[in-house]
């Protein structure tokens, strides 16, 4: 069931309250209205008995005609008048639940601001969504709570970034020397037994593994330090992104293209990594003797960047969680290809580093 607007609900309540007090107005006014017209009529119609009370000279052959003329006149009267006051306190409560509408939604529109910059914020920009100071007073307080909350979060966020560097940072080299000493065991014993061969076969893949992701979580914490003031052409780029993973793709039968082409300002280096991950991710996962298509279509004002493939899809409940970091949908096959659960991670930071936006289309 969709919510209700605050701003809706205001007006309703309103409305209901004006639409209570005009009715039991109305009702007073009509019940001493018709209090009168009924004494005017007894006074018209005890004409007979308390001749003193009346003033209307008329005959009395012709005064019994006039008493029911009179009283149906009453009757009309009384009914008009309801009528009349029923519709003016509708008419009063509909006035009034546009006035209310109207002045509630300027009332609330601080509020409706502050929503809206906080639906922007995102955890590499929020100091850039800190509100100003405005005239109301809740709001104000409010304000100040949430860009205290914000700027904590800020600091929470660096100094997780920062650890995040300083670990890979630290891991890069022991791991780096742990493959080097695998790698010159294996050289300097070829005639090792089968089980031998098949662990180090083993701690090797491991290792290399481990570098990988040591590398992608170091790219990831340095991403806020690279500029982003190249102009890019990003049909070469995808060229060279093709080249690069042919080999890859020809192992699964798949065949690569793209069309379009399209200018923008950014990283290249961090482009190009997006581009590569999100491509690599396409044939990693697609159907064997299948396609991947890379477009790029340029409006002007944005920059659209689609990669399809051909496989199974991913279902709508997963399909932002797959850019949170070491996220799988299945583990097992996740981990037969390969990967290390950065990649899409490292293409969301790339995205909104360059103030874009990224999302997986339902399979067509």
């Amino acid at each position: 069931m969709k919510k209700i607007s605050l701003q809706w609900k205001l007006t309703f309540l309103t409305t209901v309250l004006i639409t209570i007090l005009c009715g039991c107005l109305t009702f007073f006014l009509y019940k001493n209205g018709v209090y009168y017209f009924d004494t005017l009529q007894e006074s018209i119609t005890d004409q007979g008995t308390e001749p003193e009370s009346v003033y209307i000279d008329i005959p009395d052959n012709e005064w019994d005609d006039f008493v029911a003329q009179f009283s149906m006149k009453v009757y009309n009267s009384k009914s008009d008048y309801r009528s009349r006051s029923l519709l003016i306190t509708a008419i009063v409560a509909l006035f009034g639940g546009a006035v209310t509408y109207f002045i509630s939604g300027r009332a609330l529109k601080p509020l409706r601001k502050f929503s809206e910059t906080v639906e922007k914020v995102q955890a590499q920009n929020l100091k850039d969504y800190t509100i100003e100071e405005n005239k109301i007073a809740e709001l104000d307080r409010l304000r100040i709570s949430y860009n205290k909350m914000l700027m904590r979060l800020s600091e929470s966020f660096e100094t997780q970034r920062q650890f995040t560097g300083n670990a890979a940072h630290e891991l890069r080299t022991p791991l780096a020397l742990t493959q080097a000493q695998i790698e010159l065991f294996a050289a300097e014993h070829p005639d090792a037994q089968p089980e031998t061969t098949e662990f180090l076969k083993l701690l090797l893949e491991q290792t290399e593994r481990m570098s990988q992701m040591t590398k992608t979580l170091l790219e990831m914490s340095e991403l806020r330090s690279v500029p982003c003031n190249d102009r890019i052409e990003l049909a070469p780029m995808i060229e060279e992104i093709i080249t690069d993973l042919e080999p890859i793709a020809e192992k699964k039968g798949i065949a690569l293209d793209y069309d379009g082409n399209g200018m923008m300002i950014g990283s290249d280096t961090l482009i190009y990594r997006l581009i590569f991950n999100l491509t690599e991710n396409a044939i990693q996962y697609n159907r064997t003797n299948a396609q991947v298509h890379i477009s790029v279509c340029d409006n002007g004002d944005d920059i659209l960047i689609r990669v399809g493939d051909n496989g199974h899809g991913i279902p709508e409940k997963y399909r932002e969680s797959i850019f949170q970091p070491f996220f799988r949908i299945d583990k097992s096959r996740s981990r037969a290809h390969g990967g290390v659960g950065l990649g899409l991670s490292l293409v969301w930071e790339i995205v909104l580093l360059h103030k874009g936006a990224v999302k997986v289309e339902e399979s067509s």
